[in-house]
């Protein structure tokens, strides 16, 4: 170990230590008054004692530590050094029969107090170093209260401690009595996480840390709620996910967002399943740049295929998945192809080459209002006639799973797209019934969802664009209401179903319950630092196509509970097994048909669909 100065000055404090804990055992034996026979024989045996405790301290590594960093582990060790220092100077004192009187008493106290000066010294430094102090050392730092104190929390005050970043914490709240009234790291937990809006009151706080990364989002919600109505603005510590992985430290607190608060609990996926039904297997996404394309992509690659095939239309978006993927997925095979899915020759020939064993079909047009009425065959034709294509070469290449995204709003549709997806859905469940002659084929499945957080299209960017532009917040409807899901969960969950599905099926995602926008707005705002005085919400009435409620599953439809909680199966009327042939002339039709006319023959291919 090289000696730098740092350590020399370890050294000879421990030394000193030593030193005075040797003259200050012999003073407190003699009762404060040392005469100077004691005197001279306490100096005399210090040239014993003393070297010998040093190599002790040596053989310990008492100076391989951080003083800064100082632990139980540091304490231990202190105690073994001294220990064994203890038991040999007395054998030491006696085998070279040193002649001066060391009273027993002395050898007893010497170790107490060594103990203390070299331990207390090392924790004060570090509770020195760590600003115990905060507020009195950095008096321009803001005082924030902590919800919760559990393991992040410990960290975040650690962390704090260490790398001071504006603040400093005057207290926790946790909603577990047995804690409330204890201190963490020399912090009081104040109460329960009700009680937060008092609390800031009463400690004079604008600030609230969520330092609870892997509590329920219920519980997160309803705190961050209470702090926005009461103005008080919310940071939060990262994902434990991203903890222990690494990619963050605890003290990189964040703004809280809406991800935050409309997310739900960690999906629970059968992982040896999806490995059986993706590793080694070449797998194709259509609609690979889209929202939920991109993040099937993601969530595919962790599973180790031997390929993945993006099919995209945007080369903006292909190019941005051909950049990033490589760089998450350093071993992962990827080849980005630009392509339309009512191109059924070049989707043929994809398939030829790659041969996929899994496709997913994320490829659509999904903007209600963009779809109702001048586009309304444009709609058609990308999300039936593509979904028909690409379900066509996914069978005439054996692919062993077709897995369709499907929307709520195929449900009892009242717009445009829904009703495409709805003819879509019944596309593939008519392909499945022309696969059940056959002994081995691929097997369809649809699945369902509702909005997404952050995707293209949805209000959650706009609202941000609008509040950012300092209002005002167009809402369309006060009493609208949406299911909101994260990108990722509903990426995960498609894939669970594709590896559930046995053909057929319309799978259902638990979307939890429905969100009012115009709520939702609200709490946008208020998380922004501002209120409806400074940013007004207004409402533009419904748009084309638009329902006030979505739902799940149709009147005439109930659903069957599956393995996995979050997803249940919707018992859909069956498509007629003549819907290919009298729609394939149809969908085929080289002249672009009026929107009129298109809605038209909406409502002769799906009896539910009611314009609007």
């Amino acid at each position: 170990m090289n000696l730098n100065p740092r350590t020399v000055a370890i050294i000879l404090h421990d030394v000193l230590a030593a030193t005075f804990a040797w003259l200050g055992a012999y003073w407190l034996r003699l009762n404060l008054t040392i005469s100077p026979e004691f005197l001279a024989a306490a100096f005399s045996t210090l040239t014993w004692v003393v070297p010998l405790q040093a190599v002790s301290f040596w053989r310990f590594g008492l100076y391989r530590g951080i003083w800064r960093f100082a632990s139980l582990p540091d304490l231990k060790r202190i105690v073994m050094a001294v220990g064994l220092a203890a038991l040999l100077i007395p054998l030491v004192l006696v085998l070279f029969r040193v002649s001066a009187v060391v009273p027993r008493s002395v050898l007893i106290l010497d170790p107490l107090l060594l103990l203390l000066m070299m331990g207390g010294s090392r924790l004060a430094y570090r509770a020195w170093k760590e600003h115990r102090l905060a507020s009195m050392l950095h008096p321009d730092s803001k005082p924030v209260l902590v919800a919760g104190a559990g393991s992040a929390a410990d960290f975040l005050l650690r962390e704090l401690a260490r790398n001071p970043s504006g603040f400093h914490v005057v207290g926790l709240l946790d909603d577990r009595r047995d804690k409330q009234g204890l201190l963490v790291q020399g912090i009081p937990v104040l109460g329960a996480l009700d009680e937060v809006t008092a609390w800031a009151k009463k400690m004079e706080v604008e600030d609230v840390v969520l330092a609870l990364p892997s509590a329920a989002h219920a519980v997160r919600k309803g705190i961050t709620q209470a702090c926005a109505e009461a103005g008080l603005n919310v940071l939060t510590v990262p994902s434990l996910e991203d903890l222990v992985a690494g990619r963050v430290s605890v003290s990189n607190l964040r703004r809280i967002e809406l991800d935050d608060l409309l997310g739900r609990d960690t999906v629970q996926l059968d992982d040896s399943g999806l490995h059986r039904l993706l590793t080694g297997q070449v797998v194709m996404v259509t609609g690979a740049g889209g929202s939920i394309g991109s993040e099937l992509c993601r969530q595919i690659a962790r599973f180790e295929p031997a390929k993945l095939v993006l099919f995209e239309q945007s080369e903006l978006a292909l190019y941005a998945m051909e950049q990033e993927l490589p760089q998450r997925f350093p071993g992962l095979q990827i080849v980005p192809v630009i392509g339309d899915v009512k191109n059924a020759v070049w989707v043929d020939r994809v398939m030829a080459e790659h041969r996929p064993a899994v496709v997913f079909h994320a490829a659509a047009y999904k903007h209600v209002p963009l779809m109702e009425n001048a586009n309304a065959w444009e709609a058609v034709r990308n999300n039936v006639l593509g979904t028909q294509v690409v379900a066509a070469a996914a069978q005439a290449h054996d692919v062993k799973k077709f897995v369709m995204i499907s929307t709520d709003k195929a449900v009892n549709p009242t717009n445009v797209m829904g009703a495409t997806k709805r003819l879509a859905e019944m596309t593939c469940q008519a392909m499945q019934q022309r696969e059940a002659e056959q002994p081995v084929g691929t097997r369809f499945v649809s699945v369902r969802f509702g909005n997404v957080l952050g995707s293209s299209g949805s209000v959650i960017p706009k609202f941000q664009k609008q509040i950012e532009a300092g209002g005002p917040v167009t809402v369309t409807h006060p009493d609208i209401t949406r299911y909101f899901m994260s990108i990722p969960e509903a990426a995960q969950l498609v894939l669970q179903a594709g590896l559930m599905g046995e053909g057929g099926e319309i799978f259902v995602l638990d979307m939890g319950e429905p969100v009012r926008i115009a709520e939702l707005a609200r709490l946008m705002i208020r998380l922004s630092g501002a209120d409806e005085n400074h940013i007004r919400i207004e409402y533009s009435g419904l748009r084309p196509g638009e329902k006030l409620y979505e739902e799940l599953l149709a009147d005439d439809e109930s659903t069957l509970p599956t393995p996995h909680p979050k997803l249940r199966v919707a018992k859909a009327r069956m498509a007629a097994g003549r819907l290919l042939a009298e729609l394939d002339d149809w969908v085929h039709a080289d002249d672009c048909q009026t929107e009129q006319a298109v809605k038209h023959a909406l409502t002769k291919w799906v009896p539910e669909y009611t314009q609007s």
